[in-house]
């Protein structure tokens, strides 16, 4: 019955999806579709309804609209430019200055504004004339910038790893925050060494002159308000002084003040910030709910104890396994966006990678390490068709360029799954997890 529910959710699904049905409407007629072989329809109706309301309704679920809504408020006019500055003053030295720059500024931004497309358009807007006038390749740059955008998805906060802790059953926020550093960093490292390669051999040199401290300084002021949002709200979600949720609501007033004392948040701008932020946690929190319906399916008949039992069928190899799963997350993340995706493979993987000991806070970080390589990878690929439409550019020229970042950044995935270090050590060192 497992493996009878799970085609006809798989099928049902890429059926609906092909044809252009939301995510969340094809997430719960899929579902529904699968129980209908066991469950009579008025029972399998009443039940889906209930357990959306059940899903929708964890207050933990708070902390997602007002991330999305400081994010919001932080993409107003003035934070990525303090951003590119402070990056360039610190990394400016480099081949390639304004690409490396690129790849630093989307770390930060990405990870302030909790959104790679959002990254992706800002810090490329505010580097693409300096480049063109130096006369980057404008194919590399918008390579650069779309490759690297992703890299702040995994950097706190995260709405990705606050939405795979409730639907892994609680896995601890502040040690998914904190894990997720290292691999965010991991990730614009990779970046940023192809960067440097590609420019030493074009002979794109880092800014002349002596290392300027002034600038420095004067950079480093103008970034601490907005890199203090990290600080403030991740810092104080660690050391326990207040719950994510409550984190959350702390980062909007931050992001209001700083909005208000930089002069670029008018009533109507704000109205619109906030028309904006309701209908993307309306669409994400409507989506969680509904996947709490495919949750109750695959409990009901048994899909995860079925998909468990059929990779250790194969191999009891760990290695094998995760090889496994990250092709099979990496093809999915092609077609699919970063939520949807955690909703879906979270209940079938994680019982998997449990049999062998893995930590769930390693394989959160694995997972959307490798869902965030699907915002970059065509056909949807929203963040590069976002980076390549900011570059001027096409897909075509974009490509080549492309494949030498997605092998610095699956090299990058490799760390992530087998050196259990790279997630795990800073949540270890802070006393989360054993």
């Amino acid at each position: 019955m497992a493996i009878e529910s799970l085609l006809i959710i798989l099928l049902v699904l890429a059926a609906l999806l092909i044809i252009g049905v939301p995510i969340s409407y094809a997430i719960g007629i899929s579902s529904l579709a699968a129980i209908l072989q066991v469950v009579p329809l008025s029972v399998s109706v009443l039940t889906a309804s209930q357990r959306i309301f059940v899903g929708m309704s964890k207050f933990s679920l708070t902390a997602i609209p007002f991330f999305i809504l400081a994010g919001n408020l932080m993409n107003q006019g003035g934070i990525a430019k303090r951003l590119v500055d402070f990056v360039l003053a610190i990394l400016g030295k480099l081949p390639g200055a304004l690409l490396v720059t690129n790849v630093g500024a989307n770390a930060l931004f990405g990870a302030i504004s909790g959104s790679a497309s959002a990254a992706a358009a800002a810090v490329g807007s505010m580097v693409r004339d300096g480049e063109e006038e130096q006369g980057y390749d404008g194919a590399l740059c918008a390579a650069t910038n779309g490759a690297s955008a992703p890299s702040g998805l995994l950097i706190p906060p995260s709405n990705a790893l606050i939405t795979y802790s409730l639907v892994s059953g609680g896995t601890s926020v502040a040690a998914l925050f904190l894990a997720g550093y290292i691999p965010g960093i991991v990730w614009a490292v990779c970046c940023i060494a192809v960067a440097v390669v590609i420019s030493k051999k074009k002979g794109y040199r880092g800014t002349p002159g002596k290392y300027d401290w002034k600038n420095l300084v004067t950079s480093t002021f103008r970034a601490i308000p907005a890199l203090s949002l990290i600080v403030v709200v991740i810092g104080g979600i660690i050391a326990g002084v207040f719950t994510a949720t409550e984190g959350s609501a702390i980062a909007v007033v931050y992001a209001l003040i700083l909005s208000i004392c930089y002069g670029s948040l008018s009533l109507k701008s704000f109205w619109k910030i906030l028309i904006d932020s309701a209908k993307m946690s309306g669409m994400i929190v409507f989506l969680i709910g509904v996947s709490n319906i495919m949750g109750w399916v695959m409990a009901f008949t048994q899909i995860p104890q079925a998909i468990s039992a059929a990779l250790l069928g194969l191999t009891d190899n760990p290695v094998i396994l995760l090889l496994i799963m990250n092709g099979i997350l990496l093809i999915s993340g092609t077609f699919m966006d970063v939520t949807p995706a955690i909703l879906i493979f979270t209940p079938l993987f994680l019982p998997v990678v449990k049999t062998f000991g893995m930590n769930p806070v390693q394989f959160g970080l694995i997972l959307v390490y490798n869902l965030c390589i699907g915002n970059i990878t065509p056909p949807v690929g929203n963040t590069l068709f976002v980076a390549i439409k900011i570059g001027k550019t096409s897909l075509s020229k974009v490509m080549p360029y492309m494949l030498l970042y997605y092998g610095a950044i699956l090299a990058g995935l490799m760390l992530v799954t087998y050196v259990s270090a790279v997630t795990l050590w800073l949540p270890m060192v802070a006393g989360m997890i054993g």
